[in-house]
């Protein structure tokens, strides 16, 4: 019998470390979080220093119980959770509920293979009351914010809407980001190249050249009328080198990832959400079957803010780069990253646990997805050890008269770690500096000499327009997330994940788009609640937490700072909010009263305004006719577990879906799907 319980959140993670440990080793999980505030109420004591009244999670007591029996006997009671503030807690909250008074050992790991586990349990340690009081602050703030905040947008727009503290900072930068882009006026420009060629080389192919300056100035050509004249004063003047200058330029290899950067390369790259890219990480972190080692975990603790490696990491990968890329792609000394002030130094980047284990060699055992961040992960690793990629740049400036051109070309002198990490994907997100850099190595410039004398092929006038800024993606916002400083690694997924649930920001062709109701919700909170929804004071709150963990701060000071400003914006909004009436020209067709829009679970409704005497209420639909034939309904937004769908306003009798509003039959699915009917709160609120 074993002697030893361990217990672990999942049973993917309970099942690897139970092969590493043995038969001395009793592994279970506790299927997550066991104990939580309580869903109805506060469950904060805001008079009492804002004590937590944790309760029992309802579906969680028979998990209580049985990892209870599973304690009776053994010698020791070790709980290893994962290695940050919420594994921290999870842990912390089962000791005190099951085995209080009781020696629980605290064992945490960054990786799940048998040196770090032995290590582990080798210097168990105590549980970290400061790393739990960060996370309890965190918790009790967001509850507040919550649980206060929600009965507003009830009172102001609808019943069964929630705001959330970060969620909603994350959400007005959607909303201003889509703010932008709607007044934006593009402006017209035309650029200018010039294909130019070595008269003297046979054969020349020639290269590019593009219009910088005029008389000295920026040149700015407005029309297409401007460009046609400068053409055809060009044509037959001389294009003479004013100038060359060679130099070799440097690109340096880039981190190994940590939890936001591995998301915004996934997005970028792979085309996936933050939450898919979590979700796949977790799965190689806690181990996957492959063949006779199963089950193994593939990659380090995937949720750091540290690109810190550990020594024996570096040191193996160091000797495979030397074996693999040969040793000028091993640099004399490692590569050290600086990690941002709030990064956990004990953390480790996000890599694989060995490097042995190449994605070649784990092609049969992962599936699509897998593979492809494990790849990713595999590859930027082997990249951020390895010697910058070095290149010759050239820059030529080329006189015609009073217009003088530019050429830059580029030549790649020596690989470096883009050897191991310069496979683009399909679909990945383009920088604009990547892409002058690669436009700059396809310009083959040929050897140029001062007053140089050049061929002209042709001049290319083009015309452009100014862009607005482009709405954000997963990866963009969470690198706009991470640069405000707002969310933690835990957190960014979450953010976006829950907006989208809400349905005030929906994910059209990869971006984030926010829709009418989150509209309605940003302006009501940043109204309202203009600190809450501050760029710098949510920054800070997370920094508070952060020097709560340190022990630097006290947890009860954050809330009370936090709270007594909160509750002066909360009744003043509790006075002054209004419930908006949005008005239609439609009439009920059973009292004759106008028809009022209002929001529900499912989206815009019409109610009745004579409402609750009368509890008629319509569909709105979206003025696109059914496609079917002889069908003469409309188009209805609707929406299900699998996202939002039109349906026809004649269901069930009509049973027409499709995803997007189809310009024709060819672009809708003709397959019923099920369409839930609307449950009371939906027709009236």
């Amino acid at each position: 019998m074993p002697k030893n319980l361990v217990i672990v959140e999942s049973p993917t993670k309970a099942k690897t470390i139970s092969k590493i440990l043995g038969d001395d080793f009793r592994v279970v999980s506790s299927m997550g979080h066991v104990i939580d505030l309580p869903a109805k109420k506060l469950g904060v004591n805001v008079e009492d220093n804002f004590t937590p009244d944790y309760v029992v999670i309802p579906g969680k007591k028979k998990i209580l119980a049985q990892l209870k029996k599973e304690a009776k006997g053994k010698e020791n009671i070790y709980i290893a959770t994962d290695p940050d503030r919420e594994g921290e807690a999870i842990g912390w909250q089962i000791k005190e509920k099951l085995f209080k008074g009781k020696e629980v050992k605290r064992v945490s790991f960054h990786e799940i293979t048998p040196h770090a586990v032995a290590e582990s349990f080798k210097n168990a340690r105590e549980f970290d009351l400061e790393m739990i009081q960060a996370q309890v602050g965190r918790r009790v703030l967001d509850r507040m914010v919550g649980y206060f905040l929600s009965p507003l947008l009830w009172k102001k727009l609808a019943r069964g809407l929630s705001a959330g503290r970060v969620q909603s900072v994350g959400l007005r930068l959607i909303v201003e980001r889509e703010r932008q882009i709607q007044v934006f006026v593009p402006s017209e420009y035309w650029q200018i190249g010039a294909e130019l060629f070595k008269p003297q080389v046979s054969g020349e192919s020639g290269f590019s050249a593009e219009l910088e300056k005029i008389g000295g100035e920026k040149a700015q050509i407005k029309n297409g009328g401007q460009a046609k004249e400068i053409c055809e004063f060009l044509r037959d003047k001389e294009f003479k080198v004013q100038g060359v200058k060679k130099s070799e330029k440097k690109r340096y290899p880039p981190a190994p990832f940590i939890t936001s950067t591995m998301q915004q390369e996934a997005f970028n790259k792979l085309r996936f959400n933050a939450s898919k890219t979590m979700l796949i990480a977790q799965q190689l972190y806690e181990g996957i079957d492959i063949g006779e080692d199963n089950p193994v975990g593939l990659i380090t603790y995937m949720r750091t803010d540290s690109p810190h490696v550990a020594a024996e990491a570096i040191q193996e990968v160091r000797e495979h780069i030397g074996r693999s890329f040969g040793k000028d792609f091993v640099p004399e000394k490692p590569n050290v990253f600086k990690a941002k002030k709030s990064a956990q130094e004990a953390h480790e980047a996000i890599r694989p646990s060995y490097v042995s284990r190449s994605p070649e060699s784990l092609k049969d055992f992962l599936n699509h997805d897998q593979i492809r961040l494990y790849t990713l992960i595999y590859n930027r690793f082997l990249a951020s050890q390895m010697k910058p990629a070095e290149f010759l740049a050239t820059a030529v400036d080329i006189l015609a008269d009073k217009y003088l051109f530019a050429a830059n070309g580029s030549h790649l002198l020596f690989e470096g770690f883009l050897a191991a990490y310069n496979k683009e994907e399909e679909g990945e997100e383009k920088d604009e500096e990547e892409e002058k850099e690669k436009d700059k190595n396809k310009n083959v410039i040929p050897p140029l000499e001062q007053g140089e004398v050049l061929g002209l092929k042709g001049l290319n006038p083009s015309q452009h327009f100014t862009k607005p800024p482009p709405r954000y993606s997963d990866s963009s916002l969470i690198k706009a997330l991470e640069e405000e400083g707002i969310g933690r690694p835990s957190t960014y997924a979450p953010i976006i994940y829950t907006i989208i649930l809400r349905d005030y920001v929906r994910r059209i062709k990869g971006y984030l788009n926010p829709s009418e109701l989150g509209f309605k919700v940003n302006d009501l909170l940043v109204e309202y609640f203009p600190k809450i929804l501050d760029l710098k004071f949510t920054a800070a709150i997370e920094e508070q937490l952060d020097e709560v963990e340190e022990g630097k701060l006290s947890r009860i000071k954050v809330l009370e700072d936090f709270y007594q400003p909160f509750k002066e914006s909360l009744d003043f909004a509790q006075a002054n909010i209004v419930k908006e009436v949005i008005t239609t020209d439609q009439v009920c067709d059973k009292c004759g009263k106008p028809l009022i829009v209002k929001w529900g679970r499912r989206g815009k409704f019409l109610s009745c305004s004579a409402f609750p005497e009368c509890k008629n209420s319509k569909s709105i639909t979206s003025g696109v006719k059914c496609p079917l034939e002889n069908c003469g309904g409309e188009l209805i937004e609707r929406r299900s577990k699998r996202g939002f769908f039109y349906g026809c306003s004649n269901f069930p009798k009509c049973t027409f879906t499709s995803r997007n509003l189809p310009d024709d039959k060819d672009e809708a699915e003709k397959k019923p799907e099920a369409q839930p009917e609307a449950k009371p709160e939906d027709k009236q609120e």
